[in-house]
């Protein structure tokens, strides 16, 4: 009878711990008291996930020795834009020798924080001034001395056009743009001059509403910089040090003056070695203006990755001085429900395994807005070697009902041996 309870500890345990076999890490889940509970993604967790990290699975073992399945949601914590249009028609356009004055007019008064202007002409640098009033009578400066430009010349393609300012709640608004005279050559004998006269192709106004989203930092482990005379280009290669998510990169310039430089970000596909040294293949993952208009960040859609390479184009400038680094992605959460006493595991690392499917996903409205974290204990290799080496022998379904009735009769067998002894 000894003998025959063993055999189905040992099966309970066989099945229990089968399915975490296909996985090649866990970590236990700590401080679990409630239903729902959040967990948040570690770094030095994604270099064993798959790049659509599919391969995530909450396994508990009961006392009893089963294995059941916790569902999840998983949520990339991005920033959300809203970005409210408001219509308006221009009302007047006007100028004098100081330059040329529009004024935007709103069905009513309407809270606004953003206007994007677009221009038929390149190669413009002006210091605008934007007004509101309520009346046309008393107006109110919103922007100042607000720099606007466009550069296209020499490689160097950039535009910064769109004003951006707090909550402005007005029924008019009115924009100036102060431009040079130039000198007319049809009648330069007499010097007189013409204004250039700006071509306003098209205005958007909007109220911009940004919801923050949810980042990590990662510091890099090894930065090097090199300012290449030949190529004129400055060369950042940055490694990481582990894989990791990157969503966003700011770049500090700690030169004081004026600058316009283009760059070109890219990221470490993979390498490989050939009779004379190791080939890197980057691939590029964004590209932008540096710049002392505006904060030099790129924001781009999360990639996982080690090493990344800055490019920066300096043409015939002498290289910046390029200060701190910042790199970030967002933080990957998931929203797991427990319905039974048990044991739980965050277990990954399975190349094969497919997203998994969940009934909670077409219940997100009751989940609790409201969630503790769980903390995660340490992480453990699932040694294979311990768990029974002969799985697809159970996994087929003759042998199993072959030993489920060895079982059974046996258990049968000793049950009637008792009665007659009795």
């Amino acid at each position: 009878m000894k003998y025959i309870f063993t055999i189905i500890i040992f099966l309970i345990h066989h099945f229990a711990y089968t399915q975490m076999s296909e996985y090649t890490h866990t970590r236990e889940l700590q401080g679990i008291s409630e239903q729902w509970h959040k967990i948040t993604l570690p770094a030095n967790m994604y270099a064993q996930l798959t790049p659509r990290l599919n391969d995530i699975r909450i396994f508990g073992i009961t006392l009893n020795g089963d294995t059941i399945e916790a569902p999840y949601l998983r949520q990339e914590l991005t920033e959300t834009i809203l970005n409210d249009k408001i219509n308006f028609e221009i009302i007047n356009k006007s100028h004098n020798d100081k330059g040329y004055y529009y004024t935007f007019k709103l069905p009513a008064a309407q809270s606004i924080n953003r206007i994007e202007l677009n221009f038929g002409q390149q190669n413009f640098d002006w210091q605008i001034t934007l007004e509101g009033s309520q009346n046309q009578s008393e107006w109110f400066t919103i922007l100042d001395q607000y720099r606007i430009i466009s550069l296209n010349i020499q490689g160097i393609d950039y535009q910064y056009t769109t004003l951006k300012f707090s909550d402005a709640k007005y029924r008019y608004f009115r924009l100036f743009i102060p431009v040079e005279k130039q000198a007319n050559e049809e009648k330069s004998d007499e010097k007189e001059t013409d204004l250039e006269e700006p071509d306003l192709k098209q205005v958007s106004i909007s109220l911009r509403k940004i919801i923050e989203g949810k980042y990590k930092n990662y510091p890099a482990q090894k930065i090097d910089i090199i300012n290449d005379k030949k190529t004129k280009q400055s060369i950042i290669d940055i490694d990481m040090g582990q894989s990791v998510p990157v969503s966003y990169l700011n770049i500090d310039i700690k030169n004081d003056y004026d600058y316009y430089r283009p760059m070109t970000i890219k990221y470490l596909r993979d390498s490989f070695k050939t009779d004379k040294d190791w080939q890197y293949n980057y691939v590029s993952l964004a590209s932008g203006t540096l710049n002392s208009l505006e904060k030099n960040e790129l924001k781009f859609t999360s990639k996982r990755l080690q090493k990344l390479q800055i490019i920066i184009r300096n043409q015939d400038n002498e290289p910046l001085d390029i200060g701190e680094i910042s790199i970030k992605g967002y933080v990957n959460e998931l929203t797991a429900r427990f319905t039974e006493p048990a044991t739980y595991y965050l277990t990954y690392g399975n190349p094969k395994a497919r997203k998994a499917q969940y009934d909670i996903s077409r219940f997100k409205d009751k989940i609790p807005e409201s969630l503790t974290e769980l903390e995660l204990g340490v992480v453990q290799k699932i040694n294979k070697k311990l768990i029974p080496s002969s799985p697809a022998l159970f996994e087929n379904k003759a042998w199993l009902w072959a030993v489920m009735f060895l079982i059974i009769s046996t258990l049968g067998w000793f049950t009637i041996q008792m009665i007659r002894n009795k």
